[in-house]
């Protein structure tokens, strides 16, 4: 296998990586650096949904880059319009030549001897490729992209209708006048909803629990009006900055004061549904925040309920007819296409495995060294973003603490530094213990661990990282540079 040589070789090109090649350009402009990326695209997530109604999650002005903001009016994007962001952001910073694209990356093994990682990918064609790097930065995400989490449903293979994981959304579906049943209560599933019921018959959303739902207005008024005055660089910098402050303020008070910020939750959602559902459908067994919460821009899965295109049950399927399902209370709901918004498979570094020296190493056996470089790991560092707020403010930071990592390496004459082992630091928990979704519950196995203090402990908090990341010296007395 022939291979290339590269200073830094980033693991996907979606957005952590085409953010970490940008931070990349901008802060080391002599480093050669690759990108390796499964997909034929550049986008990542953003490249590989397609199903009604994809957008994010988060405010478009913490969750796009902190280097090149997010100038538009609408809060939760598209996503269309992300992908677009995305592929700009890639060309203004000259990152798409540094794409190989439909690579697979398998394995990545480091030597001590040759102070670099060999890495191992596979192309389209199942032919293997080796790439060498000095430092290696896996920008992969947290889940699997082949393929979503489908429970084992009872009777599935009897059901007759159409049955649809949105991670892999068919191009030639017809919803138009169907009865569709959308199963979970996720962000996927309240984005669905009400997509799908602008043309369907009806659109149930089956959920086994529900969960905590905000709406938010769909454009920024505040900015609207500010453009009037400002320039729009201040206009959207201020924007990112107070909705910075409002994410951690919310985040902060509902760990503080969990029953106040329930009641003020549910109390936003009784107004909204007006009677159109039950908010007992709505009310959650957690505390805010022990969960993702659910954002839904200008009341949007309110309005369809209301408007009766769609309703909730909260239910269990039992299990699937040919017509539809029967659920757990005797229920029974007919349906021509099921969607089964049931999440993700968990997956660290894309699925690729490690060794140093010939000795494999887990990462879910591992901590995290400021939540960046992996304990006794060299020259490598992994980008996992914020549970509690953007993706991207987290994955940003981390970017920028890589490329500090890299120019006091070349200032120290040091070719490798690695996080030493920590022993007794080490906890049962994984670094996204305090979220108790179901695909952490499922796949927690898989992730770095948490550690008891220090710099081994994942904090989740955004003005601590800032300061740790972007200020505090990178030659702490832990780090070894060698």
């Amino acid at each position: 296998m022939a291979s290339e040589h590269f200073d830094v070789l980033i693991i996907g090109a979606g957005l952590s990586g085409i953010g970490m090649a940008c931070r990349l350009a901008m802060a080391c402009p002599g480093k050669r650096v690759g990108i390796l990326e499964r997909r034929r695209a550049i986008g990542g997530t953003w490249d590989l949904f397609r199903y009604p109604g994809v957008r994010s999650d988060s405010d478009m002005f913490t969750f796009g880059f902190g280097f090149r903001p997010w100038n538009a009016l609408k809060v939760l994007a598209d996503g269309p319009a992300i992908l677009k962001y995305i592929n700009e952001t890639a060309r203004e910073y000259a990152i798409e030549r540094l794409v190989r694209f439909g690579m697979r990356t398998t394995h990545a093994s480091w030597s001590s001897s040759a102070r670099c990682w060999t890495v191992t990918a596979v192309d389209e064609d199942g032919e293997a490729h080796a790439f060498r790097a000095d430092f290696l930065v896996g920008c992969t995400g947290y889940y699997a992209y082949e393929q979503g989490y489908v429970p084992e449903f009872a009777g599935l293979h009897e059901y007759q209708g159409q049955f649809i994981h949105p991670q892999h959304w068919p191009a030639d579906v017809d919803w138009e006048g169907k009865r569709v049943v959308v199963i979970g209560s996720g962000a996927t599933a309240v984005t669905l909803v009400p997509a799908l019921a602008q043309k369907a018959a009806h659109v149930t959303m089956l959920q086994r629990s529900p969960g905590y739902v905000l709406s938010v207005p769909s454009r920024d008024a505040i900015s609207t009006a500010l453009l009037h005055v400002l320039p729009a660089r201040i206009v959207y910098s201020l924007a990112r900055r107070r909705n910075i402050a409002l994410q951690r303020t919310l985040y902060k008070a509902a760990m503080r004061w969990p029953r106040r910020i329930r009641a003020l939750l549910l109390a936003g959602v009784r107004r909204r549904l007006d009677g159109a559902a039950s908010l007992a459908d709505f009310t959650p067994a957690y505390a805010p925040w022990t969960q993702r919460l659910c954002v839904v821009p200008d009341n949007d899965l309110f309005d369809a309920l209301r408007d009766g295109k769609a309703s909730v049950w909260t239910d269990t399927v039992a299990h699937f007819t040919p017509t539809g399902l029967t659920l757990a209370s005797g229920a029974t709901l007919d349906a021509d296409i099921v969607i089964s918004a049931t999440g993700f498979q968990l997956q660290v570094l894309g699925g690729m495995t490690l060794d140093v020296d010939g000795e494999p190493r887990d990462p879910g056996r591992l901590m995290t060294y400021k939540g960046v470089l992996l304990e006794g790991i060299p020259n490598a560092a992994v980008l996992f973003g914020y549970i509690n707020a953007s993706w991207t403010l987290k994955v940003d930071l981390a970017a920028q603490y890589v490329c500090r990592l890299l120019q006091a390496m070349d200032a120290q004459g040091a070719h490798v530094v690695v996080p030493p082992a920590s022993p007794g630091q080490a906890t049962d928990a994984c670094i996204m213990d305090s979220l108790h979704a179901g695909y952490v519950m499922r796949g927690e196995a898989q992730l770095p661990r948490q550690g008891r203090s220090g710099p081994w402990h994942v904090t989740h908090r955004y003005e601590a990282d800032r300061r740790v990341l972007l200020d505090d010296p990178i030659d702490d007395g832990i780090l070894a540079f060698l």
